[in-house]
């Protein structure tokens, strides 16, 4: 998921997620149309897998917000319809997201993991290559705060395996093929068999 504000990431990051949502509370009392803290109230709700209370936040920063603060609502409400199984509204979600503004990383990273997941090969392709040149340093990845540790997991062997880094990547899809998560575990399986 992504950040809006960087206020309180530190605390979501970490998740110290009742620190994380104090400074978030009192943001927004200060501040009652501050979405971006909005956005990040939603996200620390996500991280309890308060998915109701979540959307319901990032729609309301869907319906109020910048074009900036609607693309952080898109990628976060992506992410959580496809934890749902609910692919094709998370497709829509994310190419949405990618609409507003194509120089950004995160919806590009977030369509590469759901691409690949659905064994899109040419849109996997094709997400990578804009993930990667939007993010060249990386930075954009580093800051993705995810709620499953299994997802960024996704994440670093996809790009290790891009990068031609096959052991690490490797040793990655192995670790994500025991995960808890069975559609992972066979999409990992996948990139294992494959040549």
């Amino acid at each position: 998921m992504v950040s809006s504000t960087g206020a309180a990431v530190n605390e979501l990051r970490a998740g110290r997620l009742a620190g994380a949502r104090t400074q978030l509370e009192e943001a927004l009392t200060r501040n009652p149309d501050g979405l971006s803290s909005l956005s990040d109230l939603a996200l620390s709700y996500a991280m309890e897998e308060r998915f109701d209370a979540a959307r319901h936040l990032l729609e309301e920063v869907l319906a109020r917000g910048t074009l900036r603060d609607q693309q952080v609502a898109l990628v976060n409400l992506g992410e959580l319809y496809a934890l749902e199984g609910y692919l094709t509204a998370a497709a829509a979600h994310l190419s949405s997201a990618l609409a507003i503004d194509p120089g950004r990383a995160e919806p590009a990273y977030a369509l590469w993991l759901l691409s690949d997941v659905r064994g899109d090969r040419a849109g996997a392709a094709l997400f990578q290559r804009e993930a990667l040149e939007a993010d060249r340093s990386g930075a954009a990845r580093k800051d993705l705060i995810f709620l499953y540790p299994e997802e960024r997991l996704h994440v670093e062997a996809l790009v290790a395996e891009g990068s031609g880094e096959v052991g690490n990547a490797t040793s990655r899809w192995r670790e994500l093929a025991r995960g808890r998560f069975q559609t992972l575990a066979q999409v990992a399986q996948r990139h294992l068999e494959e040549p």
